[in-house]
């Protein structure tokens, strides 16, 4: 029988809940977990890092323009950007692997997205994030570049508000 960390089997018991309920807590059993070191690619061909996203509070969204759900709650993330933006809140969204870079641009242009827009087009962010492959997944990230919560779905975005209220209020 293989012998279990206490963190391993926490950790377990957190990728459960997630796939039982489509929502994981991460700031439980260790404390909120470090944002994954990646790079993202942005429309216009800068870079942005994970160390980028410290000293805002940060949503970063992996979407795809063939996700229904994702094309469903992009205006209620564009609205809790512009709700939260002067306050030091951000949003991330991540186009996944296999959305053509062309439907990316169109989404973006033609639905005036006021935040930055990445692509992933080798997955390795995707990968990098635990795998990403549903979409939309997204990940609530603090001030000090911690993921706080991570969604798979659309988020019940009242309790989001809460949470990035929190979030801002923290020094």
């Amino acid at each position: 029988m293989k012998n279990f960390s206490i963190l391993s089997v926490c950790r377990m018991v957190l990728a459960s809940a997630l796939v039982l309920s489509g929502l994981a807590n991460l700031s439980g059993c260790s404390g909120a977990q470090a944002a994954p070191e990646s790079t993202f690619v942005l429309l216009d061909g800068s870079t942005k890092t994970t160390a980028d996203l410290k000293g805002k509070v940060t949503l970063v969204n992996f979407w795809a323009t063939s996700c229904t759900t994702c094309v469903a709650e992009m205006p209620k993330v564009i609205s809790t950007y512009n709700k939260y933006h002067s306050q030091g809140y951000d949003t991330l969204a991540v186009a996944m692997s296999y959305d053509p870079p062309s439907y990316v641009v169109n989404y973006v242009e033609t639905r005036k997205l006021p935040f930055k827009v990445a692509i992933d087009n080798t997955g390795s962010v995707a990968k990098a994030w635990g795998d990403v492959q549903l979409t939309p997944t997204t990940f609530l990230v603090n001030k000090r570049g911690q993921i706080v919560k991570q969604f798979v779905g659309e988020p019940d975005f009242g309790a989001l508000h809460k949470l990035i209220e929190q979030l801002l209020a923290e020094t």
